[in-house]
């Protein structure tokens, strides 16, 4: 097909990559401990930890891994923390180590565990202490022989009041860590890994770097297989985008090594979004990462923006939102800020123009999904917002198919579909589920709809499971979203069908209120102005809040159960 996006790329960036340049994540891990040993990679509530303790501290636990644990290369090791400096210890360890990582939502139900730990055949766990009640409820019931503990200070000497704070959300249950028979602690596994032998482990493209579930949303979570190629090839990707931005930026075009930065996460390292964009990316250029552990907890996240003189922040619509209506966030120093971006979710127009008065910087969004490593497209790092999630990064196809797999004319919309090297192998032992999603020659449905213009940026609609059927015309959540977000007492919205006996499906919208007096009439009046008749809500729903996922994506399908069961 004709890559008619590569006459709009920014200057300095190829057509392709060479995913040779990185046999595997471990390599990129031990490149970057070397090149940057002395500078800070990782800080979780101001104590740092440079790369030469990463490297350390990781190559520590491979060993003890090695030839403690019982574990053989290959075997899944889930890790299931918050963003504390023990994720990027235990995850690059375990990698080095030559296993497989399978990342563990730690606000998991027990229901919702098992069938992870069960699915993957996980033999091993690290978990953070305060949801350990959880994994002892299901041990019994699963493969796991090995129980690994830490506590949130640990590397920190965090203050109490601190820790404190952060676990209100998560009380300790009835069952504490040390309950779990033969539970170790990992700190403890770090130290006795130092005086350990490390064996060589050649890994390559084709080897299982991370399996990361999926689709917990829309049915049973599955586990997409990312291979050390396909994460590798998207860390490239990423890097051969934003690298001539930052050097431009720098002065220095054409520079080894770019200038340093630091990179804001609040996002979960456990999402593929951070665990790429954020983690990978920023460790193979050297930058500093400043990991939010809690970030709803928006007082402690603003103190800590405070502190932090950051050049990147990347979040999802909800996130933006929410610090935009917090007080004391205008005032912040904006003044190194080079890159925003949003992805997980449809930026708002409204909240990008908001956001771009008070930083005086523009969100660079984004697209893809954890079949996708994640990273699909993106749009120039100072463009101003146009709705589009930007063009197909280096080494990406794009297609815009209808139901048979067959083109659409550019301009009309269907389902985005996807070819590159970043695409997964496939789903975690469904081949019935993989070849549902995967067309021939390699083009991955991503079961999102959208079209391509004239120029090669792609601009998604909506999700195709998402879309709203009224008297026959298709209804987008996205746009009537985008509508109702832009009302002066709205904080936040979302859109979903509602069964109606006349035109089969209806819009209801459920609405957080940032005007108190906002009414039903109110909302669906100031629709009415923008959108036809079949799109309008016919029913309002006012909420303190919207359910959400780990991410901060808004979870249109429990809104859907909601009103269907009305």
């Amino acid at each position: 097909m004709q890559k008619i996006w590569l006459a709009a790329y920014p200057p300095g960036v190829p057509a392709e990559i060479d995913p040779a340049a990185l046999r595997s994540v471990k390599d990129l891990a031990e490149q970057s401990f070397a090149q940057f040993a002395a500078r800070a990679a990782f800080s979780q509530m101001g104590r740092s930890m440079s790369y030469r303790e990463l490297g350390e501290r990781s190559r520590a636990f491979a060993a003890w891994l090695q030839q403690r644990s019982g574990l053989a290369r290959g075997d899944r090791f889930a890790v299931m923390l918050p963003n504390i400096l023990q994720y990027p210890i235990a995850a690059l360890g375990a990698l080095r180590a030559g296993l497989t990582v399978v990342n563990t939502n730690p606000l998991y139900t027990a229901r919702e565990l098992e069938h992870q730990l069960n699915d993957c055949g996980a033999t091993a766990i690290l978990v953070l202490e305060n949801f350990a009640h959880v994994v002892a409820e299901v041990l019994p019931r699963t493969r796991v022989r090995r129980v690994l503990v830490t506590a949130v200070g640990d590397w920190l000497g965090a203050p109490k009041s601190w820790i404190v704070n952060y676990v209100v959300r998560h009380k300790r249950k009835q069952v504490p860590a040390w309950r779990i028979e033969g539970a170790l602690d990992f700190a403890a596994t770090v130290r006795a890994g130092r005086g350990l032998a490390l064996d060589p482990v050649e890994l390559g493209h084709d080897d299982v770097a991370f399996l990361q579930y999926t689709g917990g949303t829309t049915g049973v979570a599955k586990g997409a297989v990312l291979t050390h190629g396909n994460i590798c090839a998207n860390v490239l990707q990423a890097e051969a985008w934003i690298r001539p931005f930052l050097e431009a930026r720098a002065g220095a075009p054409g520079a080894r090594p770019i200038e340093p930065g630091v990179v804001v996460t609040p996002i979960p390292l456990y999402h593929i979004f951070a665990l790429t964009a954020n983690c990978l990316v920023f460790l193979r250029l050297g930058w500093h990462n400043v990991l939010i552990p809690n970030p709803r907890d928006l007082a402690g996240f603003l103190a800590e923006l405070g502190r932090t003189p950051f050049a990147c922040l990347t979040g999802v619509n909800t996130l933006f939102n929410a610090l935009l209506n917090l007080s004391g966030f205008a005032r912040l120093d904006f003044s190194h800020l080079k890159i925003t971006l949003g992805g997980g979710m449809a930026v708002q127009a409204s909240v990008a123009e908001r956001w771009r008065k008070v930083t005086g910087h523009p969100i660079c969004q984004a697209w893809g999904l954890t079949e996708t490593s994640p990273g699909v497209c993106i749009n120039p790092p100072l463009a101003e917002f146009n709705g589009s999630v930007g063009l197909p990064i280096p080494s990406t196809e794009v297609g815009i198919k209808d139901d048979a797999g067959r083109d659409v004319p550019l301009g009309e919309t269907g389902e985005i579909c996807v070819r590159g090297p970043q695409v997964m192998r496939g789903y975690w032992n469904r081949p019935d589920e993989t070849a549902k999603v995967m067309l021939p020659g390699g083009w991955l449905r991503t079961g999102d709809i959208g079209r391509m213009d004239e120029r090669g940026y792609v601009y998604i609609q909506d999700r195709k499971k998402d879309m709203i059927l009224v008297s026959g015309f298709n209804v987008y959540p996205n746009e009537v979203e985008e509508v109702a977000a832009t009302h002066p007492g709205i904080l936040e919205v979302a859109a979903v069908a509602q069964p109606d006996a006349h035109s089969g499906e209806a819009v209801a919208l459920f609405v957080v209120r940032k005007d108190p007096a906002l009414t039903e009439r109110d909302v669906i009046e100031f629709c009415r102005k923008s959108l036809t008749g079949y799109k309008v809500p016919r029913h309002v729903y006012f909420r303190s809040e919207l359910p959400k996922t780990n991410v901060g994506k808004i979870l249109r399908r429990s809104l859907r159960d909601e009103v269907a069961r009305r």
